[in-house]
C-alpha cells in the first residue's frame, strides 16, 4: 500500500472563510457579504469580515504549513479583491493582485506548491445586482473569462489552477434550497425570489460554460509558456443501496452520484448530461449547443475531487416534486438491516466512511477513463468540538483517525486498484467561517481562537499529518 514518491499533500482553505479584511485595500463586496447581513441566514449571526484574518497573516500561515510538512496548499482568490465590481469593463485593483502575487512567491520560496481556485462561491456582489450573476448566460461566462485572464497573466508561477469549487453547491444551495448566497429558492418563507425547479439547472449550465471559457484561455494563451494544468473541483458522496437486494435501490444509489457529480463531469468528459437527469428533468435541464459542447468537452487536465462522506440510498416513488435535485431518492445513515455509515459528527451531513472514499475513487476512475485526480478537500468536523475549551479542544483524536483511515483507503485505491491520484489537500488548515453554520462548526487541524486575536494553535491531527503520509508515500 503506497503512494508515488512525487505525491503532493497539504491543506485547503477558501478566501471568504479565512481572509477577513473585507473592507481592506480596495476589495469590493461579494454575494456572501450581502447574504451574511440578512438576519437569520447564518447560524450564529456572524460573517467573514474578520474570520481568521489570513489576509494579514500570510507569513504566519506559510510558517504553519511549513511546520506541518505540507508540500502543497490550495487556496482561493477573492475575485472582488482583483476586480472589485467584477465585470470585464470594470477597473482592476492592483493592490489585490499584488497581494496574491507575493503570497504565491512566498509559498514557492517555502517549498510549497500552490493550487489556486479562481472562484470558491464568493461572486462579486455587483455582478449579481447588475445582471443576475450566475443566472446570466450571456454576461457571466465572459466576465469570468476576463477575470481568469487577468489572474493567469499576473501569476505565471502558479502551475495548478481550479476554475470553480463545487458548482453543485453554488447551484443547489444558492438557487434551490436557498441555504447559501444568494439565497434564491421557491420557498417564499425564505426568499421572495427564485425558482427551485429551474434556476439551479440554468446556473449549473452557465458555470460549465464559464469553466470552459477559462480553460480555453489558459490553454491557448498561457499553458504553452507557463506549462501548468487546469481543472474543476466537484463534490459528491459515495452511495450504498439501502436494500442491496432491491434493484431499484441499487439503481438509485448510482443515480445519486450522477445527479451530484456526473451533472458536471459528464459534460466535461463526454459532452452531454447524464441520461438519468435528462429523463427526470426534461427541458428544465438546458441543452448544449454544438459550440458549447466544443467548449466544455475535454476541458479538464485533471479531476478535482472534494469528498467527505457516504450515504445509504432508498429509491423514490417515481413522482419526484419539481424542486427535487437528488434524483427521486432519499438518503439515510442506516441501511435496511441496521448497518450504520459511520459515527455522527457536528455536521448533520457527514459521517466518516473511508471505504466509500476508495469506492468513489474507483467509480470516478472507471467512468472517466482513469484521469489524474487531486483530492482537493477531505476532512471532518467533530460533534461538540466547539463546546470544548483549551487544552481539550486541541486533542482531536477523532479527526486524526479520520485522516489516517481516509488516506490509507486512498493509498489502496492507488496501489491496489490503479487509480491515478496525484495529490491530497485536507480540509482544512485551520478552523474557519463555515458558511451558513458560522463559526459553530470547526474543520481545522489548527485551532483558531476567535475571541483572542485569531491566534492559531495546532491540534493533535495537525502534528500527525506528516506521519500519516510518511507511512504511505514511497521513498526515492
Amino acid at each position: 500500500m503506497s503512494l508515488p514518491s512525487d505525491f503532493l499533500w497539504g491543506f485547503a482553505t477558501a478566501a471568504y472563510q479565512v481572509e477577513g479584511a473585507t473592507q481592506q485595500d480596495g476589495r469590493g463586496p461579494t454575494i456572501w457579504d450581502t447574504f451574511c447581513a440578512i438576519p437569520g441566514k447564518i447560524a450564529d449571526g456572524t460573517d467573514g469580515s474578520v474570520a481568521c484574518d489570513s489576509y494579514n497573516r500570510t507569513a504566519e500561515d506559510i510558517a504553519l504549513l511549513k511546520r506541518l510538512g505540507a508540500t502543497c496548499y490550495r487556496f482561493s482568490l477573492s475575485w472582488a479583491r482583483i476586480i472589485p465590481l467584477g465585470g470585464r469593463n470594470d477597473p482592476i485593483n492592483q493592490a489585490g493582485i499584488d497581494h496574491y502575487v507575493k503570497f504565491v512567491d512566498d509559498l514557492l520560496e517555502a517549498g510549497i506548491v500552490p493550487f489556486i481556485t479562481l472562484l470558491h462561491w464568493d461572486v462579486p456582489d455587483e455582478l449579481d445586482k447588475r445582471y443576475g450573476g450566475l443566472l446570466n448566460k450571456e454576461e457571466f461566462p465572459l466576465d469570468f473569462e476576463n477575470y481568469a485572464r487577468v489572474v493567469f497573466k499576473a501569476i505565471p508561477k502558479c502551475k495548478n489552477w481550479i476554475t470553480f469549487n463545487e458548482p453543485w453547491c453554488s447551484s443547489i444551495l444558492g438557487y434551490s434550497t436557498g441555504f447559501f448566497a444568494p439565497g434564491r429558492t421557491s420557498n417564499r418563507e425564505k426568499s421572495p425570489v427564485g425558482d427551485s425547479s429551474r434556476e439551479p439547472w440554468i446556473v449549473g449550465h452557465n458555470l460549465l460554460l464559464a469553466h470552459g471559457r477559462a480553460v480555453k484561455v489558459y490553454r491557448e494563451e498561457f499553458k504553452p509558456t507557463d506549462k501548468g494544468q487546469i481543472g474543476i473541483t466537484l463534490n459528491g458522496d459515495y452511495t450504498y443501496p439501502w436494500d442491496p437486494e432491491d434493484p431499484r435501490d441499487v439503481e438509485a444509489a448510482n443515480r445519486k452520484i450522477e445527479f451530484a457529480i456526473s451533472w458536471f463531469a459528464d459534460p466535461i468528459y463526454f459532452g452531454k448530461y447524464p441520461d438519468s437527469m435528462r429523463k427526470q428533468l426534461g427541458d428544465r435541464l438546458p441543452e448544449f449547443t454544438p459550440e458549447e459542447v466544443d467548449l466544455v468537452k475535454g476541458s479538464n487536465d485533471f479531476y478535482g475531487m472534494n469528498h467527505y462522506t457516504a450515504d445509504y440510498v432508498k429509491h423514490g416513488d417515481g413522482n419526484p416534486p419539481p424542486e427535487d435535485f437528488l434524483g427521486d431518492l432519499s438518503t439515510h445513515p442506516y441501511s435496511k438491516n441496521g448497518d450504520c455509515i459511520g459515527p455522527e459528527t457536528q455536521s448533520f451531513w457527514l459521517r466518516p466512511n473511508p471505504e466509500g472514499f476508495r469506492s468513489l475513487l474507483n467509480w470516478l476512475s472507471k467512468r472517466y477513463g482513469y484521469p489524474p485526480i487531486y483530492v482537493t478537500e477531505n476532512g471532518t468536523s467533530i460533534k461538540g468540538e466547539n463546546d470544548l475549551k483549551e487544552p481539550e479542544i486541541l486533542n482531536d483524536v477523532f479527526r486524526y483517525e479520520y485522516f489516517r483511515d481516509y488516506v490509507n483507503a486512498m493509498a489502496k485505491a492507488v496501489s491496489e486498484d490503479g487509480c491515478n491520484v496525484k495529490g491530497y489537500m485536507a480540509w482544512s488548515l485551520m478552523d474557519n467561517f463555515e458558511w451558513a453554520e458560522g463559526y459553530e462548526t470547526r474543520f481545522g487541524v489548527t485551532y483558531v481562537n476567535y475571541t483572542d486575536g485569531q491566534q492559531r494553535k495546532e491540534k493533535y491531527s495537525a502534528k500527525k499529518m506528516k506521519e500519516i503520509f510518511d507511512a504511505v508515500i514511497k521513498k526515492d
